[in-house]
């Protein structure tokens, strides 16, 4: 399935994309952050275990078991953001 990723704040510079659409297998959040992680690069940086890093579902803030569908928006944010 296809979902949007928007990249925020400090990921955003890290990944040097703001947004990107991308095929995955995900069910969940949290597996597609796995994926994400896999891809290696500024992804792993960006992303990693080790880091802290929110993220919303469609314009909702959801943790990492919040299923995926077809087309969902994925937002992804470290833990404080400025305005």
């Amino acid at each position: 399935m296809k979902v949007n990723l928007r990249y925020f704040a400090s990921l955003r510079e890290t990944v040097g994309v703001g947004s990107e659409t991308v095929d995955t297998n995900a069910a969940t959040l949290g597996a597609l952050r796995d994926e994400l992680i896999a891809r290696g690069g500024a992804h792993a940086e960006a992303l990693g275990r080790d880091r802290v890093v929110r993220a919303a579902l469609n314009q909702t803030m959801s943790d990492e078991s919040a299923p995926l569908s077809e087309g969902a928006e994925v937002g992804f944010f470290p833990p404080v953001t400025g305005g």
